[in-house]
C-alpha cells in the first residue's frame, strides 16, 4: 500500500467547513499527500461531513477509522466525538478521551501527533474559528520544522483561532483561501 512521506493536516471550526471546502475544490482526485481535516462537531449530532464534500470536491472524503492507514487521494475527516491521532507505521487511532480546548476532536491534538510522525514534512492550516485550539498544535509543528499557515484574520469568518496562531508563532505564514489552494497545488507530484 502506497504511503507518503507527507501529510497534511487541517483545523478549523465556525467557517471551517466553507473554508477547507474552497481549498479542497481545487485539488485533483489524484492528489499526491493524504490530508487530515480536523472541524468541530456538535458533540452527540452525527450530522455526516462526509456527504458535504462527497459532491464538491475530487478526493475521496472519508472519516477516519480505528488503524486506517494513510493514503493520498483522500481527506481524512476527524469523527465527531473522537481525537484523531497519527501513528508512526501512518495508521489512525482514535480516542475519546477527556476534551481539550473544550473540544473533541481536538485540532491540537491532531497537530501534535502528525508532527511527532512526519516532523519537518508536516504541513498544519488552521482556518477560521471562534476558539484558540489548534495555535499550540500549529506551534508544534512549527517547532518540528514543518510548514505552518493561518487564513488571513481579514478572510475569515471567524478571526480569533487563526489570530491565536498568528500571535504564538513567529513564522507562521498568513494566506487567504486561493494561496492555500495554489500552495497546496504547488506541492503536487504529478
Amino acid at each position: 500500500m502506497e504511503t507518503s512521506s507527507k501529510v497534511i493536516v487541517i483545523g478549523g471550526s465556525w467557517g471551517g467547513i466553507q473554508a477547507s471546502v474552497t481549498i479542497l475544490k481545487a485539488l485533483p482526485a489524484n492528489y499526491s499527500i493524504p490530508i487530515v481535516l480536523v472541524l468541530h462537531r456538535l458533540r452527540n449530532h452525527d450530522g455526516n461531513l462526509q456527504d458535504v464534500f462527497k459532491h464538491k470536491i475530487a478526493l475521496k472524503a472519508v472519516e477516519v477509522e480505528e488503524k486506517e492507514m494513510l493514503q493520498p487521494g483522500h481527506v481524512y475527516l476527524a469523527p465527531s466525538n473522537y481525537h484523531v491521532l497519527l501513528e508512526k507505521d501512518h495508521t489512525f487511532s482514535l480516542d475519546d478521551s477527556e476534551l481539550e480546548n473544550y473540544s473533541r476532536p481536538s485540532i491540537d491534538v491532531t497537530f501534535t501527533s502528525a508532527a511527532d510522525v512526519f516532523a519537518h514534512n508536516t504541513i498544519g492550516i488552521l482556518l477560521s474559528g471562534a476558539s484558540k485550539d489548534g495555535s499550540s498544535g500549529l506551534k508544534y509543528i512549527f517547532e518540528k520544522q514543518g510548514k505552518t499557515i493561518a487564513q488571513d484574520p481579514n478572510e475569515a469568518e471567524i478571526k480569533i483561532m487563526p489570530l491565536a496562531a498568528i500571535e504564538s508563532i513567529p513564522g507562521c505564514t498568513v494566506m487567504n483561501l486561493e494561496q492555500i489552494q495554489a500552495f497546496l497545488l504547488s506541492l503536487h507530484d504529478h
